[in-house]
């Protein structure tokens, strides 16, 4: 029922994952539509704007929706609310928020590294995913497994990136936040008019309905 008439080439699949339908404005115009569009209250949305947005600068990739679920859990913030802030990251931001996250955090271990060129982040973070699946295959199938990789891996890029990450991401979440909870104030005011005002025409017109002779 819900599928496509005509289905998409791949090769546009994976154009449209990188650069939306209308592009990035009007995907933009959309999440903002809906995060206006919330039944809640204005600072409960912000929470959950925060803990959307501060979850894009955590490494946990593949599991952003559900670290921002429990982060707006523990706020107490909206769940949609989170899930929506998740896509201020996008094919277009992990990459800057990952190198500068990973910087940061080779500044705050005192660690003594260059940052990788954006292909080699991605393609470590690729690989570590595969060796990860492939380890736990084996360890499944009762094969023998090798995590050197992977230690390695979490050493050189995802402790970094989770430490580097964390104020970077409390002061991007903390602007979204103070810039949402306005915004939305405003939006549900100018709503809560708008059906005042038409519950007073209906009530005005009924009552000149009833007063009116037969």
């Amino acid at each position: 029922m819900f599928k496509r008439r005509d289905r998409r080439p791949f090769l546009r699949a994976v154009f449209e994952l990188f650069w939306p339908r209308g592009g990035w404005t009007r995907a933009a115009r959309y999440m903002q539509h809906r995060l206006h569009r919330l039944p809640d209250s204005p600072e409960k949305i912000a929470r959950g704007v925060f803990a959307g947005v501060f979850t894009t600068f955590t490494p946990f990739y593949g599991l952003h929706f559900v670290v921002a679920g429990g982060l707006a859990w523990l706020l107490r913030g909206n769940f949609l609310a989170a899930f929506l802030g998740t896509f201020v990251g996008n094919p277009l931001t992990y990459v800057p928020i990952g190198i500068a996250s990973l910087r940061n955090g080779y500044w705050l271990l005192g660690i003594d590294r260059h940052e990788p060129h954006h292909t080699s982040l991605l393609h470590r973070f690729t690989m570590a995913g595969q060796d990860l699946w492939d380890n736990l295959l084996n360890w499944l199938q009762g094969n023998p497994t090798d995590w050197t990789a992977l230690i390695a891996f979490y050493h050189t890029v995802f402790y970094p990136y989770m430490i580097g990450g964390i104020l970077p991401g409390i002061i991007t979440a903390l602007v979204a936040y103070y810039l949402t909870v306005p915004v939305i104030s405003a939006y549900q005011k100018r709503r809560r008019g708008r059906l005042n005002a038409k519950l007073a025409a209906l009530q005005k017109k009924k009552a000149e309905s009833t007063a009116r002779p037969d």
